[in-house]
């Protein structure tokens, strides 16, 4: 897996092997929860379910995030320090719409000679923190600290 995007959380995992094993069956292919579990650990390049397990382990996801708690991180590749004052699940899609209040302004242009702050954005994140959006070199727009 190395280089590529990081592992949803074992919750996430775990759905994904309920919804193969749905789809599967709806095609008349029955298949146990161990075999889906095994098929979704080979569809991320694992040889089996310990082993996705072990490397996805229990990390925190978006979704133990509260209304008010305190969270930090980068957006637009600089550190902050802010308050989540806004969260939605987008539809079990994986995905959390959040709106952070920094505690000190962040300056997101990177000329000296002039500056642009924001001090409340609206992002959307993947469970794992970090936006799909990108910068122009390649960093997520937002990645939360977990």
């Amino acid at each position: 897996m190395g280089g590529h995007a990081p592992l949803p959380t074992i919750d996430s995992l775990k759905a994904q092997a309920k919804r193969l094993r749905g789809g599967l069956a709806a095609n008349g292919n029955n298949v146990s929860h161990g075999r889906a579990l095994e098929l979704v650990a080979q569809q991320y390049g694992f040889r089996d379910w310990n082993t996705l397990f072990a490397s996805a382990g229990n990390r925190k996801s978006i979704a133990d995030l509260r209304i008010g708690d305190t969270v930090t991180g980068r957006y637009l590749g600089q550190p902050f320090t802010g308050r989540l004052v806004g969260m939605q699940d987008l539809a079990g899609s994986g995905r959390f719409r959040l709106t952070l209040k920094f505690d000190e302004p962040v300056d997101v242009v990177t000329f000296k000679s002039f500056s642009a702050f924001r001090q409340r954005v609206t992002a959307t994140v993947y469970e794992t923190g970090r936006s799909a959006e990108t910068t122009s070199n390649g960093e997520p727009h937002i990645v939360i600290d977990l």
